[in-house]
């Protein structure tokens, strides 16, 4: 495979002066596909102060001759342990068809190798990168680096024609907002891995871990800064679910954005996730706005997709996941129930 840029391009690691023209690149390309530009400064803050993750080591840039950033790379590998490492790529929509997107694949799958290093011995290694099914453009490149198509998620949609159904909630659940505060924080934290380790993908991390990554992304993302929209349910003193959501829509600024709902093992088939989501509906539909998004893995285990069909919810874009195997071995992520 190509490994070398054409004549006059540099590529280097990145750093967190570098996130203005990234967003630029992020913006351009999405401009070209999509006619949106939804990237911002804070939105890819966050993402590179996360933890374990190194901008410089992790990231991969491409300049022209000009200096103008026209390519773009990160291999996430930062779980523990990474079986599974995530590959994030752009390619400006004017420098397609060069070899940068082939040199910059290269660069990524030389470094998720890392990831054979950090895993058991008996573990089963892949890395995984996707692509919004409307954008074919990558996907001759996926095959020839042997990637499979494995998975598809879906972002859904519901718009406000009336105002939404009352939440029913079971017998001796309540619903309260959360706060900032550490207690809270770490509380979400706790019911998000029980909520989440039947998800697709799900890998078990320390504790520590998960606390650093969720407070992180809960206390510098700007769009979840009203924690008035961030909401327990509560069975007594026991938090069971939540429904974090987000100050706006990346995409649909009159509709609100469902980041995260999940409910607990134990509480399931009670309702509670519905209940969440109907509460979100009817607080969105109270402060004025036009409707709500989220997105779902469309072979979610745990049902959510019927549950967001049986709302109202339909899909607007579907997004197509890829893996190629580094190393065969037992499977150390959630792939089935």
């Amino acid at each position: 495979m190509k490994k070398e840029l054409p004549q006059g391009f540099t590529s280097r690691g990145a750093t967190m002066d570098d996130i203005p023209t990234a967003v630029e690149l992020f913006n351009a390309r999405e401009q070209h596909y999509l006619g949106i530009q939804t990237f911002t400064t804070n939105m890819v803050e966050t993402e590179w102060k996360m933890p374990r993750f190194n901008p410089e080591t992790d990231i991969h840039l491409v300049f022209d001759t000009d200096n103008k950033l026209v390519g773009y790379n990160e291999a996430w590998i930062n779980n523990d342990p990474p079986v599974h490492p995530w590959v994030w790529g752009r390619v400006h929509p004017e420098y397609e068809g060069l070899g940068i997107g082939t040199y910059l694949l290269n660069w990524a799958e030389e470094r998720a190798q890392i990831a054979l290093e950090r895993c058991p011995v008996d573990a089963r290694v892949s890395y995984r990168v996707g692509t919004l099914s409307t954008i074919e453009t990558p996907v001759p490149l996926f095959n020839k680096y042997g990637l499979e198509l494995i998975r598809h998620s879906f972002s859904m949609k519901i718009d406000f024609q009336v105002a939404p159904p009352e939440p029913v909630w079971a017998g001796g659940i309540t619903v309260r907002t959360a706060t900032k505060s550490a207690e809270d924080i770490e509380t979400l934290t706790r019911v998000d891995m029980d909520a989440f380790q039947d998800h697709f993908g799900f890998v078990h991390q320390p504790f520590e871990e998960e606390l650093a990554w969720f407070s992180n992304w809960l206390l510098n993302s700007e769009k979840l800064d009203d924690t008035s929209l961030w909401f327990m349910a509560m069975d007594g003193d026991q938090a069971v679910g939540l429904a974090i959501c987000a100050i706006r829509d990346n995409e649909f600024e009159k509709h609100g954005h469902v980041n995260t709902l999940g409910v607990i093992r134990s509480h399931r088939k009670r309702g509670i996730g519905e209940a969440l989501l109907r509460h979100s509906f009817a607080e969105y539909f109270h402060r004025g706005y036009a409707g709500v998004t989220l997105g779902v893995d469309g072979e979610n285990l745990t049902g959510a997709l019927k549950l967001y069909n049986k709302v109202g919810m339909h899909v607007y874009r579907q997004f197509d996941l890829y893996e190629k195997e580094l190393r065969p071995g037992k499977e150390y992520s959630v792939e089935s129930l």
